[in-house]
């Protein structure tokens, strides 16, 4: 049975991201969401937790050993500070997740050493599709084997700095009928076509950007995990749980803000918390966020322990991608029509809940 306990280690890089997240991140939070860019030496200090090279074993130029339940702890902390600030933090988690998941041997030797060093690594994930009816296990992006090289078209959404990504790890059909695979295709290659910056009703600081492929011709070794190719549900495990654990932590800031504003703002000679109304909605709202938790927890447990999570990581997920939005609306509610103004934080989380919402329901259809 998982311990609630944590570990000297969890609780040491536990402590070292929240000092980073409350003391840095959200000092800019606000700002980078107005000016829609990232202070570069937020982004510098983040990388230099080395949270990524810690799950990288030693022999391929990490310090450490990948861990589900890990990922998830500093996933909460990091987006304590602000969530748009850790989906660009953890961006590259995108890439070096399924590579060290899934990759042949070769592929882990020669591209996961670039996760590890001073530098934010310019690599990016392209697995959304601008569709209604996405499916991960029925892309419409396709790769076609010809030859020795394989022939990728498609296009991809919502792909988080692909302006700057020297590397980009995609999804596609493999072939007409076959199963979703990911390849790894330079930028650089004829065919990739980076669009416009995307105008989001959320997430407005970090860049993302559409990306269309039209007869990309890559090597047929840069198929992630060579001819057995890749697990599409444990990574889709792996990406569920990352993104439950931010929708938790953007659900408590907007539940924590909500409950003390309630504590202080008086009507009719008390606090509104005192209302029945407003106690049962900060209550209702206190539960569901430790309910998540414990799906989400759980099912990086399972991970660790080696069990096969799908069912675990699915559940967490749809229950997240609800309860993100349900909470943040709540906590809007809660401020009256003071919670309508951007003067005051929850605004900007009910608008980044949808965005979360949004990014779970791409993972769980």
């Amino acid at each position: 049975m998982y311990s609630f306990d944590l570990t000297d280690e969890q609780r040491m890089l536990t402590e070292a991201v929240n000092r980073y997240a409350t003391r840095t991140v959200r000092k800019t939070f606000r700002e980078a969401e107005e000016a829609k860019q990232l202070p570069p030496e937020v982004i510098r200090t983040g990388w230099e937790l080395g949270l990524l090279p810690a799950s990288i074993p030693e022999k391929l130029g990490g310090f450490g050993e990948h861990s589900a339940v890990n990922g998830a702890l500093y996933a909460e902390e990091l987006g304590y500070g602000d969530v748009a600030t850790a989906l660009h933090l953890l961006s590259p988690n995108l890439v070096a997740v399924p590579i060290l998941l899934c990759g042949a041997e070769a592929q882990k030797e020669e591209y996961l050493p670039l996760f590890c060093g001073e530098e934010f690594p310019k690599v990016a994930a392209a697995f959304v599709e601008p569709s209604i009816l996405f499916d991960p296990s029925e892309m419409s992006s396709s790769a076609r084997l010809q030859g020795d090289e394989y022939i990728l078209f498609g296009h991809k959404t919502m792909v988080i700095n692909a302006d700057e990504a020297e590397l980009l790890l995609v999804y596609a059909r493999e072939g007409h009928t076959g199963s979703t695979q990911a390849f790894l295709v330079p930028n650089h290659n004829p065919g990739v076509g980076i669009n416009r910056r995307d105008q989001r009703m959320g997430f407005h600081a970090p860049k993302t950007h559409s990306v269309e492929f039209t007869g990309v011709h890559i090597p047929k070794e840069n198929k992630l995990g060579g001819e057995s190719g890749i697990d599409l549900q444990l990574i889709l495990s792996y990406r569920r749980i990352a993104l439950g654990a931010l929708a938790i932590v953007l659900a408590k800031g907007a539940y924590e803000y909500a409950r003390d504003y309630a504590k202080e703002r008086h009507a009719f000679g008390e606090p509104i918390a005192y209302r029945q109304s407003i106690a049962f909605m900060l209550a209702n709202m206190a539960i569901e966020i430790d309910a998540t938790r414990l799906l989400v927890w759980e099912a990086a447990w399972k991970i660790d322990k080696g069990e096969n999570a799908t069912h675990d990581a699915y559940l967490a997920a749809r229950y997240a991608s609800e309860m993100a939005l349900k909470v943040t609306d709540n906590a809007v509610q809660v401020l009256g029509g003071h919670g309508y103004i951007r003067e005051y934080p929850v605004e900007l989380w009910l608008r980044n809940g949808r965005g979360i919402a949004t990014l779970l329901g791409a993972a769980i259809v």
